[in-house]
């Protein structure tokens, strides 16, 4: 019994406007999209765009970080980004052979200089999240998604995937102090009991959360470092 990753969601006040950008962004196609949700088709996951009335506040804790193949591949995408609507920004970054950018809505992410973990891996190298505690967090995300912890260090973990974007924890100071502007789905396989995988989430470190969401067909539940993510329905 398991969940597995199934999206990266991302609040945005115009979601039909920014799964734009993205799509041109990562060459992937549009694979869904109605009044309340569009969604990106990726090895591994989809990124979904969902509409909210509130505003981006602070600096995101889960971002995405973008795969090269060369310096010359890094240079060459982040031109095309900033041609596609994206920009600079200096989060404190200092001097990295990475490159911090902004999606037209604010969300940050960053384009990687070339490294070889991430060759063949497709457009999105990892999913990135801030946490005071990255191997503990990284531990509970290797319950909730079926990922191995593959590498760590004191301030870092990374959950390899069978394909598509590695699962990353990097140790961050910062304090959260409101709803996560990009969260994450899990979901069980067809064959398992979803009242059964929230309680297996629940005894491993999870939540409730109430966000006023009402009754939905899915749980919204917390991670213990308080990050909001949703158990789906099973598939199939």
């Amino acid at each position: 019994m398991t969940t597995r990753l199934d999206n990266v969601v991302v609040d945005a006040a115009d979601p039909a406007a920014l799964a734009g950008f993205w799509s041109a962004a990562l060459g992937a196609a549009i694979t869904y999209q109605d009044e309340n949700e569009v969604d990106v088709g990726l090895p591994g996951f989809d990124l979904a765009f969902v509409p909210v009335p509130e505003p981006k506040t602070g600096q995101n804790r889960v971002h995405l970080d973008l795969a090269s193949a060369s310096v010359e591949d890094q240079a060459a995408i982040v031109d095309r980004l900033l041609g596609l609507g994206a920009r600079h920004v200096d989060i404190g970054q200092g001097d990295v052979p990475w490159v911090v950018l902004a999606d037209p809505a604010g969300n940050e992410f960053c384009v990687l200089e070339p490294r070889d973990e991430y060759r063949g891996i497709g457009p999105v190298a990892a999913i990135v999240v801030a946490a005071r505690d990255a191997v503990g967090l990284a531990r509970f995300w290797a319950e909730a998604t079926g990922r191995l912890l593959t590498r760590s260090g004191s301030d870092w973990a990374s959950l390899a995937a069978d394909a598509g974007a590695w699962l990353e924890f990097v140790a961050s100071p910062a304090v959260k102090t409101v709803k996560n502007r990009v969260h994450l789905d899990v979901r069980p396989s067809a064959v398992d009991d979803h009242a059964v995988e929230v309680d297996r989430l629940l005894s491993a470190g999870a939540g409730w959360a109430d966000l006023g969401q009402g009754d939905l067909p899915w749980a919204v539940l917390v991670d213990p470092e308080e990050n909001e993510f949703c158990v789906l329905r099973p598939a199939g």
